[in-house]
């Protein structure tokens, strides 16, 4: 599950920043700013703690975390590729 959730929030992350820079490089509508900023700082948010919460997050995944807009999947490739046995259902 963790895994799951980390996958969805470094996409929202990537993509909400992408579309903010786009936004702001041509029409710059505020409107469309003020709802995709709350949205890419809580994906950015849930990428740092479900990075740190996960049992099998290497120190160098945890770090990697931080970095904006792309750490959700810097840190997704620091990650193994199943969780440990004890956290699955």
């Amino acid at each position: 599950m963790t895994m799951k959730v980390l996958k969805i929030a470094a996409a929202v992350e990537a993509a909400t920043v992408c579309l903010l820079f786009a936004n702001l490089l041509t029409v710059h509508w505020a409107p469309f700013s003020s709802v995709l900023g709350p949205t890419h700082g809580t994906a950015y948010l849930v990428t740092i703690v479900t990075v740190l919460t996960s049992a099998g997050a290497s120190p160098r995944a945890k770090v990697l975390s931080f970095v904006p807009a792309v750490g959700g999947y810097l840190a997704l490739r620091r990650m193994p590729a199943r969780e440990p046995s004890g956290s699955a259902r």
